[in-house]
């Protein structure tokens, strides 16, 4: 009887398990933080993270390289997951469509960076989390052009975040 009335229980708990809904994930990607849904952007993006160094990134003037646009800090390039109700999204950032690098992982790929703000400056960083080696990436002059800069030796294809500076 024992033997009965532990089957009938093993047998009902099989079939919750079947029947249940798992949480769904969803992943997604995307050249830019701004989005991202729970990113708060309260301006455009501003510092252009490129593929390739300054040197191989134009011809003609025209863009050769792919590029992804940051706004504000961004505690990991690899991208980031927040749950939206039981559904776990995650968001990975890419480089753009635009040439070299297309569809490409950010995290750890890129040859320079471009700041176009007129106010904000930047650190961008080899580790995730604002750790390790950085760089200074100031920002434009007013009227003037993006300011351009190759990352050091330390942080090409080694840049994990950025941070205001």
């Amino acid at each position: 009887m024992r033997v009965k009335a532990s089957a009938t229980v093993l047998a009902a708990t099989a079939a919750l398990l079947v029947t249940a809904v798992p949480a769904h994930a969803g992943t997604f990607k995307v050249t830019s933080n701004c989005d991202v849904p729970w990113v708060s952007c309260s301006d455009e993006p501003e510092l252009w993270e490129m593929y390739n160094s300054k040197a191989l990134s134009t011809s003609g003037g025209s863009y050769t390289t792919s590029w992804a646009e940051f706004w504000g800090d961004v505690y990991d390039y690899d991208g980031t997951s927040e749950y939206q109700g039981s559904t776990l999204e995650t968001y990975r950032y890419i480089f753009n469509s635009n040439g070299s690098g297309a569809a490409q992982y950010v995290k750890n790929n890129a040859g320079s960076m471009q700041n176009c703000s007129e106010v904000n400056n930047y650190r961008v960083y080899f580790n995730s989390g604002y750790g390790g080696h950085s760089q200074y990436i100031p920002h434009r002059d007013a009227y003037a052009d993006c300011v351009w800069y190759d990352l050091d030796s330390t942080l090409k294809n080694n840049e994990a975040s950025q941070h205001f500076a």
